[in-house]
């Protein structure tokens, strides 16, 4: 089990993504612009900078929903390996049937 406080780290990091999204990719297309001047240009890569960093997508890290685990995720259904072999041996993830030969 990972740490309480890095797993509401990370949550809060995503809330904060999800709310500044908008803000973020308008700024990022002003300064990506090359038909606008550079003073206005320079000015939206000024405002991006004092947006808060956590606000950014590439900082929340994906974890398992079950257990915190950051590390063996499996995107499709959200859990780590570990969590995912335990949870198949006890028939408790419809279609996951744990290979025996």
């Amino acid at each position: 089990m990972a740490k309480k406080s890095a797993i509401n780290n990370n949550k809060k990091r995503a809330k904060l993504a999800a709310d500044k999204a908008g803000k973020r990719a308008r700024l990022r297309a002003i300064a990506k612009d090359r038909s606008l001047t550079v003073e206005e240009r320079f000015e939206a890569t000024l405002k991006l900078a004092e947006v808060p960093r956590n606000s950014c997508i590439n900082r929340v890290r994906n974890r398992c929903e079950v257990t915190g685990r950051p590390r063996a995720y499996n995107r499709k259904l959200k859990m780590s390996r570990i969590a995912l072999r335990e949870l198949g041996s006890k028939g408790l993830i419809p279609g996951l049937v744990k290979s025996s030969w």
